[in-house]
């Protein structure tokens, strides 16, 4: 499982947002081994010399988080090598959170919206942020995202959904929860990409701009950002279901001690 010959860093053109956790400080100061647990973006704008990085981090399983729509509608993941591939899908299309912010996406008339329009973009947002703790279809596939990576033969893992931000933001948060990397680290690296996405961005909100003139940027930018409101209300609804981060592993995702363990031994040094 060793990654020998990954570079001291290295980065996705196609896929700007991708990074190791490698390097984390987790309980009782063990470091995240470097190479064993990535986060991206989706794969299917990887350019020919992001395959060779790919190929260098040796991964064995590539957990996709996104709807059955979203990977119909996008370019297919590249991948290298045969890595076992899960699809964990994080969504749920009957709830109307999901559908005001693809009508924001879209430019549609928000009319039909009025509840959510008064909350604006940003309370949409961290609706989706306490659904993904206190939806049922979403702490399944949470749960079955951190038991898979649990499994040894799943090593080095590669995780990702569209934009690599929100979805993969909660399941990071997860992961390094349990591996007992603090609150505060935890936090900087999901607002990390804001950094790393900036350009692809403003690249979308231009491209938006063009295709529907008059477009609300300003309602459309939360979408696309890392906020610590977001964060805030996923933990918020934690606290408020589950007494705590510890509860919510235990009762909301069935993630036991045992896996907590199995997590620590091979994830940390």
């Amino acid at each position: 499982m060793a990654t020998e010959s990954l570079p001291a860093s290295w980065s996705l053109t196609g896929a700007p947002n991708a990074r190791d956790l490698g390097g984390l400080v987790g309980v009782d100061g063990r470091p995240v081994r470097r190479g064993m647990l990535i986060r991206a973006s989706g794969l299917g704008r990887l350019v020919d010399d992001d395959l060779h990085t790919l190929g260098t981090l040796r991964v064995a399983c590539v957990i996709d988080l996104r709807s059955a729509g979203e990977i119909e509608v996008a370019p297919p993941d590249r991948l290298v090598g045969e890595p076992r591939v899960l699809h964990i899908p994080v969504h749920d299309p009957e709830h109307p959170v999901f559908t005001y912010v693809s009508a924001v996406m879209l430019g549609h008339d928000l009319s039909a919206y009025e509840a959510l329009a008064r909350e604006g973009t940003t309370g949409a947002m961290e609706a989706i942020y306490r659904w993904f703790v206190a939806g049922p279809r979403a702490r399944e596939s949470f749960s079955r995202a951190v038991h898979a990576i649990a499994e040894p033969d799943h090593l080095p893992v590669l995780y990702h959904c569209s934009a690599g931000k929100d979805r993969t933001g909660w399941l990071t948060a997860i992961l390094l929860t349990a591996l007992g990397v603090d609150r505060d680290a935890i936090r900087a690296d999901y607002l990390r990409t804001n950094e790393l996405a900036d350009g692809v961005n403003d690249a979308i909100l231009g491209a938006m701009l063009v295709r529907r003139p008059g477009l609300d940027l300003a309602a459309v930018r939360p979408v696309l950002e890392a906020r610590a409101a977001y964060l805030d209300a996923a933990y918020d609804e934690v606290d408020r279901l589950f007494g705590g981060m510890d509860g919510y592993l235990r009762d909301g995702l069935g993630v036991n001690a045992a896996t907590v363990t199995a997590l620590r031994d091979r994830l940390l040094e």
